[in-house]
């Protein structure tokens, strides 16, 4: 049986979800995923087809989402379901869903000097699957600062301030660009690049994103591999 992805897009238009939806849906069929997209959330109403799921891939940018759904969502990639995204289009999804930022790993809060800002991304993590053999390179695009869940590994990073503003009396900072992270069985993949789909549809970035999205979708499989179960990662009380 083939995995199966999710794709859902919408909200701000700047962003470009349709094609970043099409080149996410492009690089998951070209690694023989089947893949259904939405144009809206009305799919993550169903938590029994969520768990289904080998991944969800949202691009979504200033939304708002139904509690129940970031819940089913939630449910679902503890259960396995991997969940990757890029930009605002997965960290700056529901800014008012505090449960869609502690499993997603960050939340975008400014990009000093808009669109444009030349800089530099980092790759930190040279031995990393993701990364191997894809070197440092330049990006004149948005530069988002994110608030960043310390628990992330991160895989690629760019240095604070490019742009003076408030900010930059707090001096020099490393700001995590792309990262990886776990929610009990599941795999959790982001990646700040992708203002709108020509910053990530060639050379360097496309592929850290194409990695990205195919790496959380092998994480039940991972887990299970490891010996881990769901069962592990449950206790009781509220934790939403």
């Amino acid at each position: 049986m083939s995995r199966r992805a999710l794709i859902t897009w919408g909200g701000w238009d700047g962003h470009e979800p349709r094609k970043v939806a099409d080149l996410f849906k492009g690089i998951l069929e070209e690694d023989g995923m089947q893949v259904e997209v939405h144009d809206d959330l009305s799919c993550l109403a169903d938590a029994d087809y969520l768990r289904g799921l080998d991944l969800i891939a949202p691009v979504w940018t200033m939304s708002k989402i139904e509690p129940d759904f970031a819940v089913n969502v939630s449910e679902a990639v503890a259960r396995g379901t991997g969940i990757a995204g890029c930009h605002g289009g997965m960290c700056d999804a529901f800014r008012e869903n505090v449960l869609w930022q502690f499993m997603t790993g960050g939340n975008w809060v400014a990009h000093p000097g808009g669109d444009g800002v030349d800089y530099r991304v980092i790759v930190t993590d040279p031995d990393d699957p993701l990364t191997e053999g894809i070197g440092d390179f330049d990006v004149s695009s948005e530069q988002y600062y994110l608030h960043v869940d310390p628990t992330v590994e991160v895989l690629a990073t760019t240095e604070f301030p490019s742009v003076h503003w408030y900010h930059s009396s707090n001096g020099r900072v490393d700001m995590p660009v792309a990262w990886t992270k776990r929610w009990g069985l599941g795999r959790v993949y982001y990646n700040s690049l992708g203002h709108q789909a020509n910053v990530i549809n060639h050379g360097a970035a496309l592929e850290m994103i194409r990695r990205g999205l195919i790496w959380a979708s092998h994480g039940r499989q991972a887990a299970l591999a490891n010996g881990e179960r769901f069962e592990d990662y449950v206790a009781e009380g509220k934790h939403y």
